[in-house]
């Protein structure tokens, strides 16, 4: 028992858990504040952001996609954030929106290519709710991209100084999904010049599906030009069954899909920030059937 008097000693642990917790709770406050004008009435408070997540069979896709929905509502307080799905997965898209009434939103599709998703499912969907949207484009290609696609590859083992001798037998394939969608490529490509220029050397995109080269060709042609030690940049937003096929035709070291990275969370907000700041992209309802 504590003596009458004497000071009653709290765990560091339970002591910093519970600052933690204050914190959160007075940061959410102030966000609430903000929505109230000085005269009492409600400030109108920003769009929601809908993340559009393309859906997965493998059930840690949409783990990793909720994991990642905290940790944007960490880094914005305040902020609505919700999740729809292009196929596979609940809510689907067209059920989020409907959530939604006739507020407004920005989608931000998790796809980090342009695509016949980005290009033609996703505005149809937006244009067919009564919401008031906005569609962000893809997330790439982008520097922020590139820092997680770094960050994983070091994670998984690949070194990050290294002798000429080694450079000259090193690669990398950069894993996607692949889309019949030309620009798709031309955005894969962009994003595997920026890693290259980060690394040091080669980058080559490789695909799992639709387009070529297939990662088994590109690590042929690659082990033809005498690059043997290769590591596959995994260039997908979640674990699933590509990223795993792509990971598992590594020779040597394979880096896990982007998921949760920090810059993931930056890169949704930076498009969402970028989409509600463009003029004349509001999907009204009344374009549905334009």
């Amino acid at each position: 028992m504590t003596e009458p008097g004497a000071a009653v000693q709290f765990p560091a642990a339970h002591l910093g858990s519970t600052a933690h917790l204050m914190d959160r709770i007075s940061t959410q406050l102030a966000s609430q504040l903000s929505l109230v004008s000085l005269s009492g009435r409600r400030r109108p408070g920003p769009p929601a952001l809908v993340v559009v997540a393309h859906g997965s069979r493998d059930p840690r896709a949409l783990q990793t996609v909720h994991a990642l929905l905290d940790r944007i509502r960490d880094e914005r307080p305040g902020l609505p954030v919700h999740l729809g799905h292009i196929e596979l997965n609940e809510p689907l898209l067209p059920d989020t929106l409907a959530s939604l009434g006739t507020g407004e939103a920005v989608l931000v599709p998790l796809l980090l290519g342009r695509g016949h998703h980005i290009k033609r499912d996703i505005p149809r969907m937006a244009a067919a709710s009564a919401a008031h949207t906005r569609v962000a484009g893809a997330l790439g290609p982008h520097p922020l991209l590139v820092e997680a696609l770094y960050s994983r590859l070091v994670e998984a083992g690949w070194r990050t100084r290294t002798d000429e001798a080694a450079r000259r037998g090193s690669a990398v394939i950069l894993a996607a999904a692949g889309s019949r969608d030309p620009e798709s490529k031309v955005d894969t490509g962009r994003t595997a010049q920026l890693l290259a220029d980060r690394l040091g050397v080669p980058v080559v995109p490789a695909y799992a599906s639709t387009a070529a080269p297939t990662v088994p060709d590109a690590l042929r042609a690659l082990a033809a030009a005498g690059r043997h030690r290769v590591a596959v940049a995994s260039y997908f937003a979640a674990p699933g069954r590509f990223a795993t096929e792509c990971a598992q035709a590594a020779p040597w070291l394979a880096s896990a899909p982007l998921g949760t990275h920090p810059a993931m969370a930056r890169l949704v907000l930076h498009r969402y920030d970028q989409a509600s700041a463009t003029p004349g992209t509001v999907t009204h309802p009344e374009l549905a059937s334009a």
